[in-house]
């Protein structure tokens, strides 16, 4: 050979090194909403709303993720992910990340949000700027409202530590001297009273110089600490220093052994309040003597510990947001439009017999998906109505109208979730009402949660039945579609319509998987069909032909998909991806992935759609579904992914998903190292974002 041959290495896409760890990525995604409440674009309420939500979300971070890796430590069920990193590196990067973000929120809260709020004569007042009258006011609200509910609890041998609710306000105090028996405890610990409002708003009349003007509040917090000595009569209050403490809430039943779930999910929620403890916050000037004693009694460290400058609950300030009415300082209130292909002259089913319809919420209504089903309810035509329920909240329209049909004759079978987590007392309670209604209701498959959203309304027309059906990213709440955004699309088109019929065979009866047509189903087909055409487009790429992947979901971590999008790129597929919140894909890598670009959009309205969208060659195809791009969600769950098939509908879905890729003003695009950057407008550059532009172009009025 007159030229030596030099063979490149293989680069190896199951290397850790070309993953990132969802736990870390997950926080990313709350730092990226708790950067929100430092946006002036947004309304200075809207700004402290994020900041609220930052809380929840970390709240549930801590119930669900960390207790779930504190777990696989104590059941030696260690098992490092795609990123090789031990359960237990993942728990210490947590508690550092964790800490910095939180004296980041509490920093923003003290040094910037209240100041600007008071500035706007909206307070949130503290013990030492309380003037004489709101003192009187404030004690008769203690003595009328707080005192005759708390229960205090002093500490010796026959009253041991309270075992104390989860993400409850406690209050532990140093006391000195001797009670009515001539004890000598030393410590108490005073829970404050569930049933009361965190956040209290004082009378207009108590503004500041007798305006009458402004927005005052108080917190709970303050009031019981002001007033503590009045809970321990002749004894010296030392000290009083308020905490919470965060339980594992993630229910667990075995499958194997329950013969009723949910009998065995209502007993199971009884203990959700009491689980394992995970994290501890204190007051930040609390003695570390009782800090330490605190940790003691919860079985916890310092990695568990945060010690805060304010309330140890921000997320409860969302109380007083509800309260303030100053459209100066939120969002202006918007009608959702009617869309615009649906003919609302004529009976939904007429008008879904003409044309496929397509909404996109929260800019366009979600009516037509409530009054489809109360159509239902109504029209002798209508013979069965199946429908899956994951989150619909308490007061359903949708349950409604499934109720009505019920008593109306009309075959109801509903297929509800009750695992669906925090909303799991709900829909005990629906599926109760329902079967109470005459419906009948199973609750999906052992081990595995139905979190499709499908709706099929069987209709005798002439000597034949036909199917319509609604499909849709989000779930059925009409509250959601008002704050998410999320696709719905009905369709009476015969294939689908078979292929639904069989979903829910699939839910309710027994057999073995049937083959659908046109649907995507996990956990049978998408993960498989998603790996197909990723390499569709791999195989176009090579041949020379244009290729473009575009996808659009809340979380990507499945390491298969991942390296299958990896080795798209390498082939030149450029690849486009918005992904909200984890992403363990690293985008940008040369050799790898420097074809991929990932953004996360942060905005007004919580992105939720499930798009994914495929070139093909120019024959582009595009589908959209109830499930993301992650293992539990392909592999574990019941999701249904549908075809977008008409023409115009899929050129609208392909200018909308496009039009995230523009963003410059509320994308945040994710850098190799797993860091975020948000992206600005050069000066002179337009300012484009995505939800404003559907805002304008869907909405009735904005």
């Amino acid at each position: 050979m007159s030229e030596e041959q030099v063979t490149e290495t293989p680069i190896d896409l199951t290397s850790s090194e070309y993953y990132i760890n969802r736990e870390l990525s997950h926080l990313q995604f709350n730092l990226r909403v708790l950067e929100q409440a430092l946006d002036e674009s947004h309304p200075l309420l809207d700004r402290l709303f994020f900041l609220c939500i930052f809380s929840k979300n970390l709240d549930e971070f801590y119930e669900v993720r960390v207790a779930n890796l504190t777990q696989q430590l104590a059941y030696r069920r260690e098992q490092a992910g795609a990123d090789g990193m031990h359960p237990q590196q993942v728990l210490d990067e947590i508690h550092e990340l964790c800490s910095q973000t939180v004296a980041r929120q509490y920093a923003i809260l003290n040094d910037t949000l209240l100041p600007e709020l008071e500035q706007e004569n909206i307070r949130f007042l503290r013990r030492a700027d309380w003037n004489e009258k709101q003192r009187e006011w404030i004690r008769a609200y203690f003595e009328k409202s707080v005192q005759p509910l708390v229960s205090p609890i002093g500490l010796d041998p026959s009253h041991p530590f309270p075992r104390l609710v989860n993400k409850s306000l406690n209050f532990i105090v140093a006391l000195d001297g001797k009670d009515a028996f001539g004890r000598e405890t030393g410590l108490a610990i005073i829970p404050a009273p569930r049933s009361l409002p965190r956040i209290i708003r004082l009378p207009d009349e108590l503004c500041p110089n007798g305006s009458g003007k402004g927005d005052n509040f108080i917190f709970l917090s303050s009031v019981i600490h002001e007033y503590a000595d009045e809970l321990f009569p002749g004894m010296t209050i030392k000290g009083c220093y308020q905490f919470r403490v965060t339980r594992n809430a993630d229910l667990e039943i075995d499958h194997d052994d329950t013969a009723d779930l949910a009998s065995a999910l209502e007993d199971e929620l009884h203990s959700r309040n009491f689980g394992e403890e995970m994290r501890l916050e204190v007051a930040d000037n609390c003695p570390d003597e009782l800090v330490d004693f605190l940790l003691s009694q919860f079985n916890l460290d310092e990695n568990d510990l945060f010690k805060v400058n304010g309330p140890v609950n921000l997320s409860r300030m969302m109380e007083a947001i509800f309260q303030i009415n100053r459209p100066d300082l939120q969002y202006a209130p918007f009608t959702p439009g009617l869309p615009k292909n649906i003919n609302f002259k004529k009976s939904i089913f007429e008008s879904i017999r003409e044309k496929d319809a397509l909404m996109l919420h929260p800019f366009e209504s979600f009516t037509p998906v409530v009054d489809m089903l109360r159509e239902a309810a109504k029209d002798p035509a209508v013979r069965a109505i199946k429908q899956t329920l994951y989150r619909t909240g308490a007061k359903s329209e949708i349950v409604n109208a499934l109720v009505d049909a019920a008593r109306n004759g009309k075959e109801v079978t509903v297929v509800i979730e009750l695992r669906a987590r925090f909303d799991e007392e709900d829909n005990l309670y629906l599926a109760n009402r329902l079967q109470e209604a005459g419906a009948v209701v199973v609750y999906g498959v052992v081990g595995y949660k139905t979190h499709a959203k499908v709706m099929l309304i069987v209709r005798k027309e002439g000597d034949k039945f036909k199917r319509y059906v609604h499909m849709g990213t989000g779930n059925y709440h009409a509250g959601n579609a008002r704050v998410y955004t999320d696709y719905s699309f009905m369709t009476c088109d015969d294939s689908i319509g078979e292929d639904v019929h069989k979903v829910f065979m699939q839910l309710t009866g027994m057999g073995e998987a049937l083959r659908i047509k046109k649907l995507f189903h996990a956990p049978f087909t998408l993960h498989k069909k998603m790996l197909e055409l990723i390499d569709r487009e791999r195989a176009h790429a090579e041949a020379g032909k244009p290729a473009l992947i575009r996808m659009k979901a809340n979380g990507l971590t499945e390491p298969k998909l991942i390296r299958a999008l990896y080795k798209a790129s390498q082939a030149g597929v450029k690849i486009e991806l918005i992904i909200r919140g984890m992403c363990c894909l690293r985008p940008g890598i040369p050799g790898v992935s420097e074809n991929i670009s990932v953004r996360s959009i942060i905005g007004r309205f919580l992105e939720h759609t499930r798009v994914y969208y495929f070139q093909n060659n120019g024959k582009d195809e595009i589908y959209a579904g109830s499930a993301d791009l992650m293992e539990r969600n392909l592999l574990n769950r019941v999701e249904t992914c549908f075809p977008v098939e008409a023409n115009k509908l899929k050129e609208r879905m392909k200018r909308e998903l496009e039009a995230y890729t523009l963003d410059n003003c509320q994308a945040w695009d994710l850098q190799p190292d797993g860091s975020y950057v948000r992206q600005q407008p050069a000066e002179g550059e337009e300012q484009i974002k995505a939800q404003a532009m559907m805002l304008e172009s869907l909405a009735t009025s904005a």
